[in-house]
């Protein structure tokens, strides 16, 4: 969060159970999640919500990050379609360029 907020982007965080109605409130620029999502559904991951998010008309337009530490995180990636993911750990830099060039 603060990385983005340094670059000067505005952040909202959701780490609960109310992150579809943020994301519906709000209508982010970007999504930017973590793989595992426990907190949103017991048995929820990254990718099961941004299958959700891409699969609504509503929020299919929003690009989706996600981030993980497991080795297969691309297919993670893939089978949510996500439109990027980054490798934990990750290099800051890396961060803010996927970040810039996912938002319109």
């Amino acid at each position: 969060i603060y990385i983005l907020e340094e670059a000067k982007y505005e952040v909202i965080a959701s780490g609960n159970a109310k992150i579809l109605k943020s994301i519906n409130e709000f209508n982010p620029a970007l999504v930017l999640m973590d793989n595992w999502l426990t907190e949103w559904k017991s048995d929820a991951s990254g990718e099961q919500l941004s299958r959700e998010l891409k699969s609504n008309p509503a929020t299919s337009h929003i690009p989706i990050i996600i981030i993980s530490a497991v080795s297969n995180i691309k297919e993670i990636a893939e089978a949510g379609l996500a439109d990027a993911y980054l490798k934990k750990p990750f290099d800051v830099v890396a961060l803010l360029e996927m970040v810039k060039k996912h938002i319109k």
